[in-house]
């Protein structure tokens, strides 16, 4: 690819790669607060409710997210450039749909500090895909595959220590498997989901056009699952009804989830979905401090339990960190540009134009794409909505340390503006 393929220059001396991975950082903080609301499915709502309600609220943030950063004629129009990636965008939305239902009943079973590493697997999934379809590590040194390798390894050594210590310390019988199997499962289908992804970036896709489609693909399979299992649209309206005191929860969990699933696509990007996933999956972190400090979870664990799950945790984040760190040399990145290249012939698109975008330039923000009026309209029903769900909330009989949770909530706040901040000096989110 060329490195000359620019229209505009230059903002921030910071590097892809390095960008790449404080937007996997900043993923793993706002993944890992998103999950907490999910701690409901144990006060006796559906699993499917749940996910249904965290859906909603990643519909509505998967509009206005992007409508506020670039604006819709921007979307739009990258859309209609490349609508081959439409029917892919909808599809990962499918995957992320059974995925996430699969959260709530792994959640439900053994858990959310137990359940969070255990379908964060996924980044073996991911790096597998990306190394088959998009030649990722292909060119790389010894040292690089080792890194990676090694890192695989010690997910999976990881993963088998947690869900030992679930297995030793659940006090229901079938409940640990039934979890351990759900969690894997969503493992399964967040790492396929990155496919689509991986497609459409290589392509020259925006990540805000991408996921503004892929909502979709989420909505309609969570509400075919769920009319499937509570037997039709009327038990699915009874169930939301029953629940409406409690959706404003799983709903700003879905929007918290949309903006950390774009720091992790812009991760994704920028240093391939091997790196960037294993990195953004750092969320486990996040996701045992809300459920051990925020929500108690360790409280009825013994010491050897304990102990099992942090150690599991720290190989898992070992692994992680040593894939991400393998950084790709020069005779990578060119087979990167290969997988690139062999995207533009097969659908007719402007090399130089793609070449531009991953290299984080911005070819359509030099066109002109005026603000529209129905975009206010989009973030007035936004914050409609929002007030809708708050004003209609009761607190849940959910044992929380409000200390900790402060101190949580101002952490994920942090790389919100710092690396929101980093992205649009260096790519003006392109």
């Amino acid at each position: 690819m060329s490195q000359n393929a620019t229209t505009a220059p230059v903002r921030s001396t910071l590097s892809l790669h390095q960008l790449g991975v404080f937007c996997g950082v900043a993923a793993a903080v706002w993944l890992g607060a998103a999950e907490a609301p999910t701690k409901l499915v144990n006060e006796g709502f559906s699993p499917f409710i749940i996910s249904m309600g965290m859906v909603m609220g990643a519909f509505v943030a998967r509009w206005t997210v992007p409508t506020l950063l670039k604006g819709t004629g921007f979307l739009f129009g990258d859309l209609l450039d490349k609508p081959h990636l439409i029917v892919w965008a909808v599809l990962a939305g499918m995957l992320w749909a059974v995925g996430n239902t699969l959260t709530i009943f792994a959640v439900r079973n053994v858990g959310l500090a137990i359940a969070f590493p255990l379908w964060n697997t996924n980044s073996l999934v991911g790096l597998a895909w990306g190394c088959l379809l998009f030649r990722e590590l292909h060119g790389s040194k010894p040292k690089d595959w080792a890194k990676v390798i090694g890192g695989a390894a010690a997910i999976v050594f990881g993963a088998t220590v947690l869900a030992w210590a679930t297995a030793q310390s659940s006090g229901a019988p079938g409940r640990a498997e039934i979890g351990i199997i759900a969690a894997l499962g969503a493992g399964l289908m967040f790492g396929t989901m990155y496919i689509p992804y991986r497609k459409a970036y290589i392509s020259g896709m925006n990540p805000l056009s991408f996921v503004t489609i892929f909502t979709f693909g989420e909505l309609g399979t969570v509400y075919l699952l769920t009319a499937i299992n509570l037997g039709g649209v009327s038990p699915v309206a009874a169930e939301l009804h029953r629940a409406r005191t409690m959706l404003f929860w799983p709903f700003l969990g879905g929007f918290c989830w949309v903006i950390g699933d774009l720091f992790q696509q812009y991760a994704a990007k920028y240093i391939g979905i091997g790196r960037g996933i294993s990195l953004s999956n750092t969320n486990q972190l996040w996701g045992l401090a809300w459920g051990a400090l925020v929500f108690g979870e360790f409280v009825g664990l013994s010491g050897s339990g304990r102990a099992l799950v942090i150690t599991g945790s720290i190989i898992m984040i070992v692994g992680a960190v040593s894939i991400s760190m393998a950084e790709p040399p020069p005779s990578e990145m060119e087979n990167w540009y290969k997988a690139m290249r062999r995207e533009c012939d097969r659908y007719k698109l402007d090399s130089g134009t793609v070449a531009a975008v991953v290299s984080g330039e911005d070819p359509l923000a030099d066109t002109e794409n005026p603000r529209r009026w129905w975009e206010v309209v989009i973030m007035l029903a936004a914050f409609g909505i929002f007030a809708w769900l708050a004003i209609g909330t009761r607190a849940q009989h959910i044992a929380i340390s409000l200390p900790w949770m402060t101190v949580l909530i101002v952490g994920t706040l942090i790389p919100l503006f710092v690396v929101g901040s980093m992205l649009w000096k260096r790519t003006r989110f392109s």
